[in-house]
C-alpha cells in the first residue's frame, strides 16, 4: 500500500521536500488556536504536512505504512516533539470517533488496493473527525496519469466527482481538479498527474 515509493525513500533522505501541501497551507489560514488542535496525518510519508502542523502548535499523529518514510521523517523533523510517529496500515487500525480537529490524507488514497478500500477508509477518516473539524485530501484521479516515473505502480483511480460526492453532506470550502507536473529526485523523470484536492468542514454537532 505504499505506492512504490520505498525506492525513493531508500535513495533520498527527503524524497517529498519540506514544503507542506498547497491545501494544507490553505487550510491553515482558516484555523483558530492551532496550538490546541488534534491532527491526524494519514499516510504521512516523511511528514512534511505533520511538521507544518506541529510547527503551528498542533499535536499530530503521523501514520504511514512505510518504515523507510518514517525513518526519513524522524531524521528530517527530529525537533518536532509534537509529532507522534507510528507505522501502521490505516485500513486495519482503530481510530477514535469524533476526535481529530484536522484529518489530512495527502497522497494516500490512490495507493489503496481498490475502490472499496478508498470509500471505506474515507468513511472511517470522516468518522474520526470531530464536529466542525476539517478534512484535507489530495489524490490522483482518473482524468490523466503519466506513470513512467512509478514502474510497477497501479494506482486506484476515482473520478474527481466521486471524491466530491463523499463530502456531499460536508461544507466544501475549496476543491480542485488540476494537473501537477513534477520530477522525483531518485529518477528525475518528468511526469504529470491529475489531482483531486478537497478541503471540507464537517457539520457541527
Amino acid at each position: 500500500m505504499n505506492g512504490g515509493y520505498d525506492d525513493g525513500y531508500s535513495q533520498c533522505d527527503c524524497f517529498w521536500g519540506i514544503e507542506p501541501g498547497s491545501f494544507v497551507k490553505l487550510m491553515s489560514a482558516h484555523l483558530h488556536a492551532p496550538q490546541d488542535l488534534k491532527v491526524l496525518d494519514a499516510g504521512c510519508g516523511e511528514g512534511k504536512n505533520a511538521a507544518f502542523m506541529a510547527g503551528l502548535g498542533a499535536s499530530v499523529d503521523a501514520i504511514d505504512v512505510s518504515e523507510l518514510a518514517l525513518r526519513n521523517g524522524r531524521r528530517q523533523w527530529n525537533s518536532a516533539s509534537r509529532i507522534n510517529w507510528r507505522c501502521a496500515d490505516l485500513r486495519n487500525m482503530a481510530l477514535p470517533g469524533d476526535y481529530y480537529d484536522v484529518v489530512i490524507a495527502y497522497g494516500l488514497l490512490h495507493c489503496l488496493r481498490d475502490r472499496e478500500d478508498v470509500f471505506n477508509l474515507l468513511t472511517r477518516l470522516q468518522d474520526a473527525t470531530a464536529p466542525s473539524g476539517v478534512n484535507i485530501i489530495c489524490a490522483f484521479n482518473s482524468r490523466f496519469q503519466e506513470l513512467d516515473a512509478h514502474p510497477g505502480f497501479q494506482p486506484c483511480l476515482l473520478d474527481h466527482g466521486e471524491y466530491l460526492s463523499v463530502y456531499s453532506s460536508w461544507e466544501v470550502l475549496a476543491s480542485s481538479d488540476q494537473d501537477l507536473t513534477e520530477r522525483h529526485p531518485h529518477n528525475e523523470i518528468e511526469h504529470t498527474h491529475s489531482l483531486t484536492r478537497i478541503f471540507a468542514r464537517k457539520a457541527p454537532r
